[in-house]
Order: structure tokens, then sequence, then C-alpha cells
């Protein structure tokens, strides 16, 4: 009975390290922010940081795990507000709306990564209540 807590656990790695690849694919190919190059790019690292520790201080257990999405989706949101306390929407190649976008976009790969792992936290618990109970 727990291979659907376990599938609903895979989905959601799948899910947290696809919006990461997909992150560093991004920077690596156009940049996120500015030109291709930017320093500012590296600010990214942050936020997939901030991820992994967070992974690592839940010892990768699942409403743990959900917890660490939600705080690289913050840090994401918080990398778009200081590109914009900075002024990088005037550059020639961002745009307010492209900065809040794209890294919109990101928060809610990261959210969803982090519903799954709640997703899979429930399951967990309703599969060991059955078995105990």
């Amino acid at each position: 009975m727990k291979s659907e807590p376990r599938s609903a656990y895979r989905l959601a790695i799948v899910a947290a390290l696809a919006t990461g690849l997909i992150l560093l694919w991004v920077i690596g190919a156009v940049g996120l922010i500015g030109v291709e190059g930017d320093p500012f790019d590296r600010s990214y690292g942050g936020v997939l940081a901030v991820g992994m520790m967070g992974a690592l201080v839940a010892r990768f257990r699942p409403r743990g795990m959900a917890h660490a999405m939600v705080a690289a989706a913050f840090a994401q949101a918080l990398v778009a507000v200081i590109a914009l306390i900075i002024g990088k929407q005037h550059s020639p190649v961002s745009s307010v709306v492209e900065i809040l976008g794209l890294n919109g976009f990101f928060v809610v790969l990261w959210v969803v990564s982090a519903r799954l792992f709640l997703r899979a936290s429930r399951l967990w618990a309703s599969a060991d209540a059955r078995v105990s109970g």
C-alpha cells in the first residue's frame, strides 16, 4: 500500500529537480535578467542553494521538502524584487513584465513542487494510519 505515497514523492522530486534544471538551463542559454551572462543571474544560485539546503535540513522527508520548496519560491521572488529595486528593468532587454513574469513562472513551479510534497506527506500519513490502525 506504500506505492501510492512513494509515487507521489517521486513525482514531487521530479518536479523539484526539473524546476532547478530548467532554471539553470534558462540562465545558461539566454539569462533570466538582462543580457546573457549578466552577473546578476548568479543570484539564482542562492535560490538553488536555499532549495538544496532546505532538502538537507529536512532530510528529504516530504513535509520538510514542502517547506524547502516554499523557501525556494520565496527566494526566487526575492531575487525578482531585488532586481527591480536595483533597476534591472531599465536594461533594454528586461522589462518589469519580463522580470515578474519569468520569475513568477519559477515561483509557481516551486510551489507546485511544494504542493506535491505535501500530498506525498498526507498519503504517507494516511498509509501509516491504516497500517497501525
